[in-house]
């Protein structure tokens, strides 16, 4: 019975340690975590403080560009009038061009599909 109470005292010696260097182990990871978290919160701090001086003066500056937005086409006409001004352009010619359609001439494969060739044939 004593070889069986020793190794009952061993095994809860075992189990204690291992308990030990597992809460050691989780106490690190944790204090990490912890020194992180705490370098994180200055961040934020620091950017609220920056929020709270730039914050009265975001009305502003939307507004600012809201009528600098409304005043873009305005603006863009103008800059295309006074190119469209500047820009030498080729007298027209006399005659006006046949008109073409730009994807060129049509030709359907309809045709080639069932095996008739209008050059080909006779008619």
């Amino acid at each position: 019975m004593t070889v069986l109470v020793v190794l009952t005292v061993v095994v809860i010696v075992l189990l204690i340690a291992g308990l030990a260097v597992y809460l050691y182990w989780a106490g690190t990871l944790l204090d990490r975590i912890g020194a992180k978290l705490e370098g994180g919160a200055d961040i934020v701090r620091g950017i609220v403080a920056d929020a709270k001086l730039i914050g009265p003066g975001v009305e502003h500056i939307n507004e600012t560009g809201g009528v600098v937005a409304g005043a873009l086409p305005l603006l863009y006409g103008m800059a295309e009038g006074i190119v469209a001004g500047v820009t030498p352009t080729a007298p027209p010619p006399e005659v006006p061009e046949v008109a073409r359609p730009a994807s060129g001439t049509r030709r359907s494969r309809l045709l080639a599909g069932v095996g008739y060739d209008p050059e080909s044939s006779g008619t």
